[in-house]
């Protein structure tokens, strides 16, 4: 398809502040209300400085930093440690330099709520986000520059799915309600449309892309996905759910295995290789909610999904079919909230979700904070959370950069960057 101009590219003008700063009030879409937190006195088990909060952890025997890594290598070295003891105490130390996380960056750049953010492959500083108005915001919260700002068309225009060109990273393939999946230059110039629905009441829900297949696939909201190359050659298009497709991803280590999520209550995987129709996925994996996300881990062993109501699940290889962990947690859904999603660590065994307090969840305490939550990915055990008093919104998305030592939020239109706090000479 011929290349079109999309709308302008420009800087905008003052979009990363301080926590703890305001900017002018502007019309913007509702959000839920927060509760402000009470201290409840001597005794609790709550910490509202910003930073971590340590969830029980009494009984992790957490090591001291340096001598802990020393040991575990020497251990190594003698042939008295395996290698994933070794893993073992490097995630330990860091979830201990988690109590040291702050939110070291802020950025408020929309007037519609973030839907989608994706770390830049090369540059751990780097990082595109996506509103439900079309906007992106390429920002390097590194360096004084102003962020990179293309407009997007409002209302209609959400980007559900947003993703790098790992080819060619001034580049990015983003699925949209305006009813296209394209891929788009930070220029503001489409380089290419891969799918189009033209109809207002179908659009594109989810993406995922493989650079070492060279291959695309997109969903939509009846339930439809779509299998393409990266040349735009369509391989196959079939409805896979009997409703919205909400997330596809592909196995970053089999690159013949797809998983897809639904609102229809089911995750199912496939072999791209031998798709036929909606009844020759390798397994069905029932769920008691409708489904928002379903993401492998980085070494594609297993697979993390998130419902719309209060459970997030681990499957293993081993048997995909049966989950290995049943993890209770608060994230239901709301109209005016961006789904939210558990993501992978990308070095380490942890899971990281977005905390939206239930009233009715058993273990729920008045004046719960909204707090990004961090579980270990074998045991299910809920190890630390970070919160901060200025930044008390529901927290959707969270994704930590490839280097695993950045953690970047969304929180309605606002974007956080959570750092490790310097420690002054």
């Amino acid at each position: 398809m011929i290349p079109r101009k999309r709308p302008e590219t420009q800087k905008t003008p003052k979009v990363v502040v301080r926590p703890g700063s305001r900017r002018s009030p502007r019309e913007r879409e509702p959000e839920p209300a927060a509760k402000k937190p009470r201290t409840k006195g001597p005794g609790s088990s709550r910490r509202y400085d910003s930073g971590c909060l340590w969830a029980g952890l009494a009984s992790l025997q957490v090591p001291t930093v340096g001598s802990n890594i020393i040991r575990a290598l020497h251990q190594h070295k003698l042939g008295k440690a395996a290698w994933p003891s070794i893993q073992q105490s490097l995630q330990q130390c860091f979830v201990h330099s988690l109590a040291s996380y702050r939110i070291a960056q802020k950025a408020s750049p929309f007037d519609r709520r973030a839907t989608a953010l994706a770390w830049h492959p090369a540059h751990p500083s780097t990082l595109a986000v996506a509103s439900k108005g079309g906007d992106i915001m390429l920002w390097n919260f590194g360096i004084k520059d102003k962020p990179t700002f293309i407009k997007g068309i409002g209302a209609g225009g959400s980007i559900m799915g947003l993703k790098f060109n790992l080819l060619n990273t001034d580049q990015f393939y983003a699925a949209s309600m305006e009813g296209t999946t394209r891929l788009q230059d930070f220029q503001g110039n489409t380089v290419r449309v891969f799918a189009r629905t033209d109809c207002c009441n179908i659009w594109f829900c989810s993406l995922d892309v493989s650079a070492k297949s060279r291959v695309l696939v997109t969903g939509d909201n009846m339930g439809h996905v779509i299998l393409l190359n990266t040349d735009g050659k369509e391989l196959w298009n079939l409805r896979m759910h009997k409703k919205k497709a909400t997330h596809v991803a592909l196995n970053p280590c089999c690159e013949w295995l797809l998983a897809t999520a639904s609102v229809d209550q089911t995750v199912k995987l496939w072999d791209l290789r031998q798709v036929k129709g909606k009844d020759s996925f390798l397994h069905l994996l029932p769920h008691s909610h409708p489904v928002n996300a379903a993401c492998f881990s980085p070494d594609g062993a297993r697979l993390l999904t998130t419902d719309q109501q209060n459970e997030i699940r681990v499957y293993s290889a081993s048997q995909w079919d049966l989950p290995v962990s049943l993890i209770p947690h608060p994230h239901r859904h709301f109209q005016h909230l961006t789904p939210i999603k558990a993501t992978w660590h990308p070095r380490y065994n942890l899971i990281v979700v977005g905390r939206y307090p239930d009233p009715n969840f058993k273990s729920c305490v008045p004046y719960e904070s909204r707090t990004v939550d961090m579980f270990d990915g074998n045991s299910g055990k809920l190890l630390c959370q970070l919160c901060d008093p200025e930044s008390s919104g529901i927290i959707s998305l969270n994704e930590f950069n490839p280097m695993g030592d950045t953690l970047a939020s969304a929180m309605g239109y606002h974007v956080l960057i959570w750092s490790q706090e310097e420690v002054g000479p």
